[in-house]
């Protein structure tokens, strides 16, 4: 009997554990997405332009998903950031070559920078190439920002809570 009793203090913990570990995946889910409502973002095609459009997170920035050199990142658009600032620690992941340095003003002063090109960037159906951008030891692991060096290659109206992307 009271190896059943054992047994039953086990599964009734583990029952406990189990539905902690779920809340935990579903409850971080929610957050990722609220975080970046844009994971998959969707693509139209009208006119002959392709579309993309980006849902404001609760914060009141566009996130989105996207790729640089075929490897899935995470962009925070920045129309006051001149390039595309990428962390420094991410170069080698990206395919990323340094080339020459500059110092480079940002929100948090200034910062020696090295300067890159991205061969491919795409969000959603979006696909630019050639795109100027700059790795900065100075940004966290991720933090990716899709500067005007992106921005002035699409045509980009902000309506309500939606930012929309289209090719030229």
């Amino acid at each position: 009997m009271s190896s059943e009793k054992s047994m039953g203090k086990w599964m009734y913990v583990l029952a406990w554990v189990c539905g902690l570990g779920l809340l935990t995946l579903i409850f971080t889910d929610v957050i990722d997405g609220q975080r970046n409502p844009n994971r998959s973002p969707e693509s139209m095609r009208i006119n002959g332009q392709t579309e993309v459009r980006l849902k404001q997170n609760r914060q009141g920035h566009y996130v989105t998903s996207g790729t640089i050199n075929g490897e899935p990142v995470v962009f925070l658009v920045d129309t006051g950031a001149t390039d595309v600032a990428i962390p420094a620690s991410m170069q080698q992941k990206l395919g990323l070559t340094a080339g020459r340095t500059a110092q480079a003003q940002t929100a948090n002063g200034t910062v020696r920078v090295a300067r890159t090109t991205i061969d491919t960037l795409t969000i959603g159906d979006i696909t630019l190439h050639n795109v100027n951008a700059n790795l900065n030891p100075g940004l966290g692991e991720g933090q990716i920002l899709l500067g005007m060096s992106v921005l002035r290659q699409l045509e980009f109206t902000q309506r309500q809570d939606w930012l929309i992307l289209r090719t030229l």
